[in-house]
């Protein structure tokens, strides 16, 4: 996981070559896909239904370490977080594009377990590659993913629906990837000052993997949509819990109250930060990379969701004048403040 890759040059088998080698794999399933793959661009067909669109750009040295993140995973990762933006609207991905920039540093076989990932990423999804870019970097490994989905327009759930006395929702629990990244950094520099010694993950399988390969969640979306349940607001967790209801509280115009003991924090989550001598709160609240959705329904709906395992009901909306308010587990009350990812940070 620590180990440095021996530098080998791309240049042998040349851009167009490596766009064939790479995408050989590649398979469509979705019926929105007429054409993939081949062309100057991909042709899609959603049938009147809303398109969705959404892009992220992953840099070395930024937003991955790889002197911990194995390709494969980060492969499987970039996907997954910006599969996520889609299920946030509420609505379905379809196809991505996934173009790298790298460096002369990377060998074949690294790049081909970097689209190993992202192609599992795509089968688990049902998720179509449809095109792409390849570029040299002089900055180490950039990876760009743009995701393609749909959603009638009657379902689609944005930041600005959230009404006063709607609940709030979060699926999963919150923290973990945070704690994750800081137990991997711990072991980094445990390895940098004594590479003889092997990382000590032992035990911490759980909060490794939500920082490693987090998983969007598609299923949250497929749930409510059975359940009969359109969420008035929706954002996914990729700040913060405290940012992303900030978010939906200022495109709504609303207020909150947040409520700490609600608040889903695996105990492995729990107990780590506690020996990192962190507050699991603070690591829900400001860590990030999680990629549950946050969402706020309507009181009415309340009977259809209570008995899910998976969803927990954190707070609800109020008037914007009661500003955005968290609640201690003594009962004291604390103004929310957005302290997660900052990109200028």
């Amino acid at each position: 996981m620590f180990d440095n890759e021996e530098k080998t040059n791309l240049t042998r088998l040349g851009e167009f070559g490596l766009i064939d080698h790479i995408t050989k794999s590649v398979e469509l399933t979705q019926e929105t896909t007429d054409k993939g793959i081949g062309d100057d661009a991909a042709v899609l067909d959603f049938s009147g239904k809303k398109t969705l669109l959404s892009t992220d750009l992953l840099l070395e040295g930024i937003h991955f370490d790889l002197r911990y993140v194995p390709l494969k995973h980060l492969g499987y990762k970039a996907v997954q977080v910006n599969l996520s933006d889609i299920y946030a609207m509420n609505g379905m991905a379809s196809q991505i594009t996934f173009s790298i920039g790298l460096s002369s540093k990377f060998p074949l076989d690294a790049v081909e377990e970097l689209y190993a990932g992202a192609l599992l990423a795509c089968k688990k999804y049902g998720v179509d590659l449809v095109g792409g870019d390849t570029s040299a970097s002089a900055q180490g490994l950039v990876i760009s993913v743009t995701s393609v989905g749909y959603a009638s327009e009657e379902v689609i759930a944005y930041r600005s629906g959230a009404q006063e006395g709607d609940l709030i929702c979060v699926s999963g629990d919150l923290g973990g990837a945070y704690v994750g990244l800081q137990l991997l950094e711990r072991e980094k520099r445990i390895f940098l000052e004594n590479p003889n010694i092997q990382p000590d993950l032992e035990g911490k399988d759980y909060i490794v993997e939500r920082q490693l390969k987090p998983e969007a969640r598609k299923d949250i979306v497929q749930l409510l949509a059975s359940l009969g349940i359109r969420p008035t607001a929706m954002i996914d967790v990729s700040d913060g819990l405290a940012s992303e209801i900030l978010h939906i509280c200022k495109a709504s115009e609303k207020g909150c109250r947040l409520y700490e003991e609600k608040i889903p924090i695996d105990p492995m989550t729990y107990d780590t930060a506690r020996d990192f001598g962190l507050d699991p709160t603070v690591c829900a609240l400001s860590g990030g990379e999680d990629y549950e959705l946050l969402f706020t329904i309507r009181q009415a709906d309340y009977e259809k969701l209570k008995n899910q395992p998976d969803i927990s009901v954190i707070g609800h909306i109020t008037e914007a004048s009661a500003g955005s308010e968290l609640i201690s587990k003594s009962g004291h009350s604390h103004p929310i403040k957005a302290q997660g990812w900052n990109a200028f940070g």
